[in-house]
């Protein structure tokens, strides 16, 4: 069975020995975010999730880098193989109805199970525990970090972001900080490129305020739908149950026309009014530099649902690597089958942690036709939050897209920069991104770093190094041990 919330991934988690428990008292000012990044930092040592269970002003326990590391991620999302979750994706797009009855009737088991996988709305669900109108609800009943010395204030950090687009009513669930103002208000950080900042646009066209839902600890499908680029006009809800193999249960909100997890452990309700904007920042971020105080709308706090004994999680950012660069690598692997719809020619991808998601992407291609690696750096960069992506690198098959060596190496011996190298000026650019000349607004590189052909002006007649022998090499493999050099 899918693990249906933030205490059930927690009781997993520590039947795996991947949680520790600190009884120690700690504040949620600077102290616990630096406990939790100086854990991922260190190399050297275990870095399981931690659960804060005394917290200066609070009675909520607070969970930190709870998915940093593949291990927790496999356990949250409960496979081995994250391109499965993909795959199912990919499966759906390509299926038919098919023609004759018998035919049809031998489909019956599949669409049953593709039923299993959409949202179903209950009346009631742990997360409606307790219930706080718009007079008793506060953020200062939630044990709300301040990351660092530097930040504007305190941030909610997890928050998943329930919102409903104005015209289509699909919904969207995504992950954006917010800074607290005051116990009824805080800053939506609602970045351009994203879909939640789609909506309030279109709220704004419409001058109607948007109704919001912000879920703080849910199963971790849903955590994981809320971070992951889905497809547009997917509900993201829809994509929860398609990653965990069933439907996630809703319930209605009290104060907002939204559906969120019942099984979650805190939603705080409100809305956005697009007339009303404040500055929001500075905020320590994953680039590993401060963002810089912009203008953002006002979320309106109007009412909170809770479990009887909820967890509040959070994640801490900062210089990578740390607990998002692993939810990365999941997004990663789950999405490189998509990719693969429409760039078909594509066999690996790859997005090192350094590189903060957007910084940096590596895909590997069976080159078929001269050019072909720039036609995939063109076709990447028109897919999805893809466009965002300042440095594409595309090599051979051969070039493990996991192993920065072997992508240097290719990088070295198969690349000219005068041929290889295409830059784009004036294309849109992630709004965190440090380096930018401008806000949301830069240039981007593609290397072509695959083997030239004569097509592509390449004479020289250089070759390179054969493969081992089988016959040798696995003459070596059988007297390995006798050589003594392990």
């Amino acid at each position: 069975m899918p693990i249906e919330s933030l205490a059930e991934f927690v009781d997993a988690l520590e039947k795996a020995n991947e949680l520790k428990r600190i009884r120690t008292r700690v504040s949620t000012e600077l102290e616990i975010a630096e406990i939790l990044r100086r854990l991922m930092y260190n190399r050297d040592r275990p870095r399981p999730a931690i659960l804060f269970e005394n917290v200066e002003g609070s009675d909520m326990p607070v969970l930190g880098n709870a998915f940093g590391s593949i291990k927790r991620l496999k356990i949250a999302l409960e496979t081995d193989d994250f391109s499965d979750i993909g795959n199912r994706i990919s499966d759906l797009t390509k299926m038919k109805m098919p023609a004759g009855v018998l035919s049809k009737i031998k489909m019956l088991p599949r669409l049953s199970e593709i039923a299993d996988y959409g949202p179903r709305t209950t009346e009631s669900g742990p997360v409606t525990d307790i219930i706080l109108n718009k007079k008793e609800a506060s953020f200062d009943l939630l044990p709300i970090l301040k990351s660092f010395s530097g930040d504007a204030g305190k941030f909610i950090t997890f928050g998943l972001t329930v919102s409903r687009h104005p015209e289509t009513g699909v919904r969207n669930m995504g992950v954006y900080r917010i800074q607290i103002i005051d116990p009824k208000k805080g800053l939506m950080h609602w970045q351009v490129h994203k879909r939640g900042a789609q909506h309030f646009e279109l709220a704004k066209e419409l001058k109607s305020k948007i109704e919001v839902a912000i879920v703080i600890g849910a199963d971790p499908a849903c955590v994981f739908a809320a971070v992951a680029p889905v497809p547009e006009g997917m509900d993201k809800f829809l994509f929860a149950g398609i990653a965990r193999k069933k439907g996630t249960k809703l319930v209605k909100c009290r104060s907002v026309n939204l559906e969120v997890p019942a099984y979650a452990d805190i939603v705080l309700e409100g809305y956005v009014d697009p007339e009303e904007t404040r500055i929001e920042g500075p905020f320590g971020d994953h680039t590993g530099y401060y963002t810089p105080p912009e203008p953002y709308p006002v979320f309106n706090l109007t009412g909170i649902m809770h479990r009887k004994k909820p967890i509040y999680l959070t994640t801490v950012v900062g210089k990578p690597v740390l607990e998002d660069a692993y939810i990365g690598k999941v997004i990663e692997r789950s999405f490189l089958p998509l990719i693969q719809i429409f760039q078909p020619e594509v066999i690996d991808f790859s997005m090192p942690p350094a590189g903060w998601f957007q910084g940096l992407a590596i895909v590997s291609i069976k080159k078929q036709y001269p050019g072909q690696a720039k036609k995939v750096m063109l076709g990447l960069w028109g897919l999805g939050q893809l466009a965002l992506t300042k440095m594409l690198v595309v090599v051979d098959p051969d070039v493990d897209v996991q192993n920065m060596d072997d992508v240097i190496w290719a990088l070295t011996t198969r690349m000219d920069p005068k041929r290889d190298i295409v830059i784009i000026d004036f294309a849109p650019t992630d709004t965190l991104d440090p380096a930018s000349p401008l806000e949301n607004l830069g240039s981007k590189i593609g290397i072509d770093a695959t083997t030239k052909w004569k097509e592509e002006g390449y004479s020289r007649e250089i070759q390179q190094l054969a493969k081992v022998d089988r016959k040798t090499r696995e003459y070596v493999d059988a007297r390995w041990k006798e050589y003594g050099v392990e």
